[in-house]
Parts: C-alpha cells; structure tokens; sequence
C-alpha cells in the first residue's frame, strides 16, 4: 500500500473514537458490501475541481477486497505469521500511486454512510448509502473538521468516460 498506514490508522481511531466517546448514532440496517459491478472502480479521491461549472475527480485506484478474499490478498502480501486475516475485515492494495481525472455528470448519484451532517459531533452518524446531491457532497468533502471525507475509500461507477455513481465506503 502507498498510502501512508499512519493516515489509514489515524482515520479509524478518529472514527472509533467518535463511535466510543460520542455514541455515533447508526441506522438498524446491517452494513452490506458495495455490490461490484463491471464499469465500476474503488477509489482515493485526491481531489475535486470546479472548472467552467464542470466538476471533475483526481482519483487514484485501488483495489478493494472485503471478507475472505480480503484475507487471502492479506495472507499473500503481508506474511506476517502473526496475523493471519486482514484487520477490520477488508484490505486496500495500492501499488501505483496514479492521479486520473474524470468528469462528473451533473446528474450523478451520491451515497454517503458517514459524514458530518450539522457541524457538531454529536450528530456524526453512520446512514447506509444515504444518498445526497452532488452540491452536498462537495460541501461535505471540503469540510474536515469532525469528519474528513479525504481518508475514505470511494467506488465510482463510470459509464462512457463519466462519474455517474460515488459511493463512500465505511471503513471500521
């Protein structure tokens, strides 16, 4: 992985804490993997541009693998006798670090599982694919005093060179 571990690390503790200290607050729903589809891709997103009321992702791929799967790649890649399954349940590969920019539709949908709704911790929650517009998610994003939108994983699903779908993904 090129992304530094600490960051990752970092991102979970602050999202525990805030689980711990603060009772984030989740729907009754159980937390179910982003459903893979062909003209999908998981993401960081390095960056959001506005230019010419266009909006556009610098994104840098990645390979997402939950449950056993994510334990296999672990085994594999880690090798570590001590730890024998992928911590939280999934793992990230990102062996090239890329900067791909890509066009969002005007249209494109948005599901959001935590974010910082009102500016106060306490209001943190966690709600499965709950789905936003685009202006709010750009907000959001932008916006990383209690949450920072930055340290998630994203799946994109493009369809003719377009972001037309941005899914967050909740990471444990």
């Amino acid at each position: 992985m090129k992304k530094p571990v600490w960051k990752m690390i970092a991102m979970m503790l602050v999202v525990l804490m805030m689980m711990t200290s603060v009772g984030v607050a989740s729907s009754n729903e159980e937390y179910t993997p982003v459903v893979k589809t062909p003209n999908q891709e998981a993401v960081f997103i390095n960056s959001i541009d506005i230019k010419d009321g266009k909006v556009y992702l610098n994104v840098d791929p990645i390979q997402w693998y939950e449950g056993e799967e994510a334990n296999e790649i672990f085994r594999e890649r880690e090798q570590d006798p001590e730890m024998t399954e992928a911590p939280d349940g999934y793992y990230i590969v990102n062996d090239e670090e890329e900067q791909v920019v890509l066009n969002v539709a005007d249209h494109a949908e948005v599901q959001l599982q935590l974010y910082d709704h009102t500016g106060r911790m306490e209001d943190a929650q966690i709600n499965w694919n709950q789905a936003v517009s685009l202006k709010k998610f750009l907000a959001v994003y932008n916006k990383n005093d209690i949450i920072d939108m930055k340290w998630f994983p994203y799946h994109i699903t493009i369809e003719d060179g377009t972001v037309v779908k941005i899914i967050q993904q909740y990471t444990p």
